[in-house]
């Protein structure tokens, strides 16, 4: 079907999902949800393209999960994602759906499509079977449905509907206030949407997340810098001198970050704070790694533990250990029986020997959000 592009909205902040991991990176054994989804809608037909909208913040590492879709940056609206993927799309039709219904069927995405060369805009309903109450008055139920994605809609149409400062909620009622007929054909009740926490109860599709554990190891090393105060695990250090870095220098969290990225698959401290970039000139470490901390279980993972070793002549590490312990547990969010703080020496040997500098290597471990479990 070289005339459909298939697009898959999952650029949203599921603020309605109150919850700490993200409705579109929970995990189907293995498999983001917003994956799993996709490459199921992306099975049902022939599409000449199929494109995933991302937050900005996760572009980069959903292209590490699958290399056969088109990623586009989402906007800060679903109106705005919707545009932002149809400067891609290059095909008469365009197919768009919400990662949030997870479990539709084939039947339906062929229901829509049949339709494809009759109509502007094909929609999925369904009807309602409990009494429906508007403004305190009961109204007929029969004239009322409930509208579903995916919906089937002619590109150049669509594009032109949406050119407008009107937000609105799906496809179809951007193309009919442009004065268009829609043509509506049956939903599916498995294609519940999942909004909040407690849908998950009634989405019978989604296999429970594999028992997998993950391990990133980091490592990183600065040398000393006269003059500048010493940060180390989010603690200052009372020293005259501190790490010579474009940041504030705490090779710990630095190390920490590394090790949490590692687990993850999601690159380095570089690739989310480049030195180049005068915004993190200077930067407290501990903004840095609360940003990496949420971006960790945001795309649905649980960190199990850290295990650090500092490798130091100076300064000595061990009057400072539980303030460290204590600053990573509320950085992390981690009770400290799950965080382990080691030091030891070079034995006078290399750089580190001659006490120009300090090494830190940490090992985190982290599993998959256990939504099933909630």
């Amino acid at each position: 079907m070289e005339d459909v592009t298939l697009v898959v909205l999952c650029a949203g902040n599921s603020t309605r999902f109150e919850n700490v991991c993200k409705k579109q990176w929970l995990r189907v054994e293995n498999e983001p949800l917003w994956l799993n989804v996709t490459s199921r809608l992306n099975s049902y037909s022939n599409f000449k393209k199929t494109i995933v909208v991302s937050h900005e913040d996760e572009l980069r590492y959903m292209q590490n999960f699958n290399d056969d879709f088109l990623y586009v940056k989402g906007g800060e609206t679903r109106q705005n994602s919707i545009k932002n993927a149809l400067n891609f799309v290059d095909t008469k039709y365009v197919m768009i759906s919400d990662v949030a219904r997870a479990c539709i069927s084939k039947d339906m995405i062929d229901r829509i499509l049949e339709l494809k060369d009759k109509a502007t805009c094909v929609v999925p309903i369904l009807g309602v079977s409990d009494t429906v109450i508007y403004e305190k008055n009961t109204i007929n139920r029969d004239e009322v449905k409930l509208i579903q994605t995916p919906q089937l809609s002619l590109t150049d149409v669509l594009k032109k509907a949406l050119n407008t400062n009107i937000e609105f909620t799906d496809e179809s009622s951007a193309i009919k206030n442009s004065g268009y007929e829609i043509s509506y054909v049956k939903g599916c009740v498995k294609a519940k949407k999942l909004t909040f926490l407690d849908d998950l109860d009634e989405i019978p599709c989604l296999k429970s997340p594999s028992k997998n554990f993950f391990t990133g190891f980091g490592f990183d090393l600065h040398s000393f810098e006269d003059n500048k105060p010493m940060f180390l695990g989010g603690v200052e250090l009372p020293y005259s001198y501190g790490f010579k870095a474009h940041s504030d220098g705490d090779v710990l969290i630095h190390s920490l970050i590394d090790a949490l990225l590692g687990a993850i698959g999601a690159g380095d401290i570089g690739e989310f704070f480049p030195d180049t970039d005068e915004r993190f000139k200077n930067i407290d470490s501990k903004k840095l790694l609360e940003y990496i901390v949420r971006f960790v279980k945001n795309v649905g993972y649980e960190i199990v533990n850290v295990d650090i070793t500092i490798i130091a002549e100076q300064p000595k590490i061990n009057p400072h250990k539980i303030e460290i312990k204590n600053s990573l547990s509320q950085l992390l969010n981690l009770p400290k029986q799950f965080i382990n703080v080691k030091a030891t020496t070079s034995e006078k040997i290399g750089s580190i020997g001659r006490k120009e500098g300090v090494v830190v290597q940490c090992v985190a471990n982290v599993k998959y959000y256990e939504w099933d479990k909630k």
